[in-house]
């Protein structure tokens, strides 16, 4: 029986929020000395986009805030989040990914990375919006939307407030259609994006951004994390037809567990619950009539 763990809300009967848009890839260059949320802001306004996801490799923040994965204190919801961690110095990204929408009415992200600090310690969590600086300029690979943004809104289920796509138009130029997603928990990460491109009649399909967690993680080479909380970015995610012909989801992540363990690679099909959230966007590469 796959993993689940007890929310403190009921289940929402649509297990998959999802909006269908059109969207653009483009990369961008952070400027440093920006908050980081507002360097993502301007990159994706560049482009004309009020939001979206993106993927990095690399990067240097300093000063910087973040949080970990950590047990509930009050049974409020099934997991929540640690202190706040401000390391000295510059702290080297190493991989992560990033949730670009609003939350009260203004730009807000959700951000989940692995990285070295300066003291040499190797970590990973949730990036803070508020305190996080860019050190140094770099890189990212984006996915605009057009037709979606993701907003933070009080979610029943989990008790916390979570991103979820919600319709919204920009008229900028776009080249691809796509579909925003959030997942809900208690269901597999891979099952749930075969079954929602079986329903859609997509064929083929790419992956990008990817933030959320799952109840620990098993890897396609045998590897597991038992702690039940994590902070999860995917690195790279395609949709597509296996051996067999039928649709096959390939997930690499990196994620850190609520008792500072780090792990990389590709999970397991079908053996991977969703335990909050997991916002991403598929982009449609191939599809036929449903």
């Amino acid at each position: 029986m796959m993993r689940s763990i007890v929310q403190p809300g009921s289940p929402i009967p649509e297990r998959i929020q999802w909006i269908e848009a059109r969207g653009r890839t483009f990369s961008a260059t952070l400027a440093a000395g920006l908050p980081l949320l507002e360097a993502a802001r301007r990159a994706f306004a560049t482009e004309g986009f009020a939001g979206g996801v993106l993927n990095f490799r690399g990067g240097a923040l300093g000063p910087f805030a973040y949080v970990m994965p950590a047990l509930s204190r009050t049974g409020d919801n099934a997991a929540f989040y640690s202190d706040t961690f401000r390391p000295d110095g510059v702290t080297r990204l190493k991989i992560g990914a990033m949730t670009l929408g609003r939350r009260d009415g203004a730009p807000f992200f959700h951000c989940h990375a692995l990285w070295t600090e300066a003291s040499g310690r190797s970590n990973g969590g949730h990036i803070l919006p508020e305190e996080t600086i860019i050190a140094e300029p770099f890189a990212v690979d984006a996915f605009g939307l057009d037709g979606a943004v993701f907003t933070a809104e009080p979610d029943p289920e989990t008790n916390f407030k979570l991103f979820g796509p919600v319709p919204s138009a920009s008229g900028v130029t776009t080249t691809s259609r796509a579909f925003a997603l959030r997942l809900r928990p208690n269901q597999d990460f891979a099952g749930a994006l075969e079954a929602f491109c079986r329903a859609h009649g997509i064929f083929r399909a790419r992956l990008h951004g990817g933030v959320g967690s799952t109840i620990g993680a098993r890897f396609t080479d045998g590897r597991s994390v038992i702690p039940f909380a994590t902070e999860l970015a995917v690195s790279s995610g395609f949709v597509a037809s296996g051996a067999g012909g039928t649709l096959e989801a390939a997930l690499d992540v990196a994620l850190v567990d609520y008792l500072g363990g780090l792990a990389e690679g590709r999970l397991a099909r079908g053996d991977n619950p969703v335990l909050m959230t997991m916002e991403l966007v598929l982009e449609v590469l191939d599809e036929g009539a449903l």
